[in-house]
């Protein structure tokens, strides 16, 4: 009791401790970034890491280095990353508002607190994307066609849990686009890089947001909501080892493709981002407890740091 309390007007269950939208923003704007979730910052590295995955690895695979072209889809990508989070968080809070009532982390989000009302969401939900749009504009024509292609899986996502036990393979569809985007963004083109990249993404992504999801198992089975974290139950830790292998092996064929014609160092510098990756994701399943909520969220957000592994090493490896 002391704690809630302590909490902010208005601040979501889950938010970080501290964020500067519950300290710094004006009070007016703070349910629209908590809509955005810019209280609750790692969906935002979650998105954008695979966009300098695959900006970092077109770069070292073109020889090209990193010049201003690329300073501008390092800062397009965090940009386009942070407002597309916020529109596609935004659409989710919407179609789930009767949910989110119903579920004991969620109830304190904008729309089922009151605090924001279904048209002023909408409406906030339009002016991200369109922000988001311009800078998409300032990307090559076939890296334009892609982003757009990529609203369809945002739209989706939502409604997975409804009808699949694998909506987390849904949400890796919509949160590693961004592998595709960007190599294109560099490259010119699609190649077999980028789509190896992005399919280790979404093993990736079905690693970490199982172990987020199991923090709602119980309410998930009460009112009917499927998840792979209820779907693999206690036998997660073994489904979790084998995105783990598909996640590093998928990135690792990416790298060795990607700079097959590279120098030597670059390419075991990007091996060893690869591997690095691995054995953070190796040092969360030695931690994780699924029937501890406060550790599944620890571990979710730790991916950051997973993430950030191979993207540095990959920048090194452009450098080179």
């Amino acid at each position: 009791m002391s704690e809630a309390r302590e909490r902010p007007e208005g601040q979501v269950a889950d938010a970080v401790r501290g964020n500067w939208v519950d300290r710094l923003a004006p009070p007016a704007t703070r349910p629209y970034l908590r809509l955005s979730r810019a209280d609750r910052p790692i969906g935002t590295w979650l998105l954008l890491l695979p966009c300098w995955w695959a900006l970092f690895l077109a770069a070292a695979s073109e020889g090209t280095g990193i010049g201003a072209g690329e300073l501008w889809l390092f800062a397009g990508a965090a940009m386009g990353a942070f407002l597309m989070r916020g529109a596609g968080c935004t659409w989710n809070d919407i179609t789930d508002r009767d949910i989110d009532a119903a579920v004991a982390r969620t109830r304190s989000r904008p729309i089922p607190s009151g605090q924001v009302s279904v048209k002023q969401a909408l409406a906030w939900l339009v002016a991200q994307a369109l922000v988001a749009f311009a800078i998409l504009l300032t990307f090559n024509l076939p890296a334009i066609v892609l982003g757009i292609a990529s609203l369809a899986t945002v739209v989706i996502y939502p409604f997975a849990k409804r009808f699949t036990w694998w909506p987390q393979v849904f949400l890796g569809l919509a949160f590693n686009w961004g592998a595709l985007l960007l190599w294109t963004a560099q490259t010119g083109q699609l190649g077999w890089p980028a789509v190896l990249l992005y399919l280790g993404g979404i093993s990736w992504t079905l690693f970490y947001d199982t172990i987020y999801a199991h923090q709602d198992r119980e309410d998930d089975a009460l009112i009917g909501v499927k998840s792979t974290a209820r779907l693999f139950a206690q036998n997660t830790l073994a489904w979790l080892r084998v995105f783990l292998i598909a996640t590093v092996c998928l990135l690792g064929l990416a790298v060795l493709i990607a700079l097959a014609d590279a120098s030597i160092l670059a390419l075991v510098l990007a091996v060893a981002g690869v591997w690095g990756m691995g054995w953070h994701m190796l040092w969360q399943l030695q931690q994780l407890d699924i029937d501890d909520p406060a550790t599944c969220l620890r571990l979710f957000r730790a991916n950051r740091d997973t993430g950030l592994i191979p993207a540095l090493f990959f920048a090194v490896a452009a450098l080179l």
